[in-house]
């Protein structure tokens, strides 16, 4: 069984399964193929500028969301490693330089 910081995810996936029983991709055109690199370069341009985001949005960025999110949910270096496939740790631990929440722990004593 999955733990429960998972369950909305496998929810989610499982509707989507239904949706499209004969597929094996995620973000599938609206013929139910995969969806090419660019077209989905062009949706995020487009949802973007929908957005009002006044910047180039790129793939990579959704990767980069992803890190510091879960950064940000308290998961730990490793998990989020092993999660995006990085080989070193060092490419991760740049999610973690920016999360003010890193120092909450701390046992200062009596400084």
């Amino acid at each position: 069984m999955a733990p429960a910081q998972y369950h909305d995810e496998l929810v989610l996936l499982k509707e989507l399964r239904e949706m499209l029983p004969d597929s094996k991709y995620i973000f599938v055109s609206e013929r139910g193929e995969v969806m090419s690199t660019d077209a989905v370069r062009k949706l995020l341009g487009r949802l973007a500028a929908q957005a009002g985001l006044d910047i180039k949005v790129h793939c990579h960025m959704m990767r980069h969301a992803c890190g510091y999110y879960l950064v940000n949910q308290g998961y730990n270096t490793r998990e989020i490693q092993d999660f995006l496939g990085h080989r070193d740790i060092k490419h991760t631990e740049k999610y973690t330089k920016l999360n003010a929440r890193r120092f909450l722990n701390f046992d200062w004593g009596d400084l």
